[in-house]
């Protein structure tokens, strides 16, 4: 019997957090290097900044030798191919993921969500998540460590 996959998403109320680079950082770490099957939802719309990132580094694979060389010496010594990254929406959210699932078997889904939590589809799909990580960015503490209560 197949084990359900852990949905993760790193979020906040705030754009330029890293919300994006966690995720791909994170997922890729897990797949390559640990050996977990994992896909990413990239659910940030418009700007689907993974999604575009997969665009243009599989555009650079096909149009150059050299990194068409290294992907396939990666792909060959770690006997796994990149992981999915599937273009959706806040949305569509959990039901591209149960999809997704439903035809292969994953131990994580990354959502890659916008920075908002004023949407109603946001706050559904974060209430699906087994875990969510909040990162903070150091200007907010500080700003708030300024601030007095008389």
């Amino acid at each position: 019997m197949a084990k359900d996959p852990i949905y993760l998403a790193f979020s906040t109320q705030k754009g330029g957090a890293g919300k994006t680079t966690l995720t791909v950082l994170v997922a890729s770490y897990l797949h390559y290097v640990r050996g977990y099957n994992v896909a990413v939802l990239d659910c940030d719309y418009p700007q689907h900044s993974i999604v575009e990132m997969r665009r243009r580094d599989l555009k650079q694979i096909k149009d150059d030798e050299y990194y068409r060389g290294l992907a396939y010496a990666q792909f060959t010594r770690l006997n796994k191919k990149a992981y999915p990254v599937i273009e959706s929406s806040t949305e569509r959210s959990i039901e591209d993921a149960e999809r997704i699932t439903s035809q292969a078997a994953f131990d994580i889904v990354f959502f890659d969500l916008p920075g908002t939590v004023n949407n109603p589809s946001v706050i559904r799909a974060l209430s699906n998540m087994d875990y969510i990580f909040a990162p903070i960015v150091k200007e907010s503490i500080i700003n708030n460590a300024d601030c007095k209560i008389d």
